[in-house]
């Protein structure tokens, strides 16, 4: 069974691959795919039409409730990889993309993103899988009167502290494009008025660079290069941080009153983006494959 699979075929019974581990307290009803090395605990209940790709860990007491295995829109599809809770609810219709984490008692309305922790009821993201938080500058003051760039564990991702002003009259930051930040940008947009479960990019550039700032209040930014990721806190407008291409960004944690700015180096191109995380990772790999 291919972990890729998005869009399983409807089955008349429960089909259980040999090497899955299910709890003999464990309630998998008709339609059920099961997948190689999954673990099904004991008191989890996998509905009507669930699908489990290979590697699946599913906590006691866990419920994907009933859907069908005739619609796609109620069926629930559980990627590779993905940790469900002890006493987590997966509704109906939703996807869990691969090595997402549902910690227990999540109540998940909503599909959940590649590598997203979720929690809480409604789930919300909380974090992502093996992802270390960028917290090199966290200390310094807001008041300093230096530039600096400090390297991420992510190939080319920069964070930025630029030269602030403090004045009486109200304070004042600079950075410049082609010097401190390695780009001419070409456009900005700018992100307001988001919700705070909301998340915002979940995609990759082939050839636009871009620079994001969080002008007022804070939010978080996640880069991830295929190989390492990282989160990255805007909390003031003298900070930022640069995402080179083919690097998948996330931004999340908005507070009520955040305002994002984002400079890119390129006007806007639909075929620039790439918008699934397979798909991005399957691109870095025919690209390191060349080099």
């Amino acid at each position: 069974m291919s972990s890729a699979s998005h869009h399983p075929a409807p089955l008349a019974d429960a089909a259980v691959d040999p090497l899955a581990t299910i709890d003999p307290g464990a309630v998998i009803e008709a339609g059920c795919v099961v997948g190689a090395r999954c673990v099904v605990c004991s008191g989890a209940h996998l509905g009507a039409g669930a699908w489990l790709d290979a590697d699946v860990m599913v906590g006691p007491n866990a419920t994907l409730e009933a859907g069908s295995d005739a619609l796609e829109e109620t069926r629930i599809t559980v990627q590779a990889g993905v940790r469900i809770g002890a006493n987590a609810t997966i509704c109906a219709g939703v996807t869990l993309a691969a090595r997402s984490e549902i910690r227990p008692g999540a109540v998940v309305t909503r599909s959940v993103p590649p590598c997203a922790i979720v929690e809480g009821n409604p789930a919300m993201i909380v974090g992502y899988v093996d992802t270390e938080i960028d917290n090199a500058l966290k200390a310094e003051s807001s008041g300093r009167r230096v530039t600096s760039v400090e390297q991420t564990n992510v190939r080319g991702v920069t964070v930025h502290r630029f030269l602030v002003h403090p004045d009486l009259r109200g304070n004042l930051t600079v950075g410049e494009f082609d010097r401190q930040v390695p780009f001419t940008p070409q456009r900005y947009f700018m992100v307001f008025g988001v919700p705070s479960r909301e998340i915002r990019g979940e995609h990759a550039h082939r050839e636009c660079h871009q620079f994001l700032i969080c002008v007022h209040g804070n939010c978080s930014v996640v880069a991830d290069d295929g190989h390492k990721r990282v989160e990255i806190l805007l909390d003031e407008p003298s900070k930022g941080v640069y995402l080179p291409p083919m690097t998948w960004g996330v931004q999340y944690k908005y507070s009520s009153d955040a305002v994002l700015l984002v400079f890119a180096s390129h006007f806007y191109d639909s075929k620039d983006y790439i918008r699934e995380y397979e798909a991005f990772e399957a691109e870095l790999k025919a690209r390191e494959m060349v080099r």
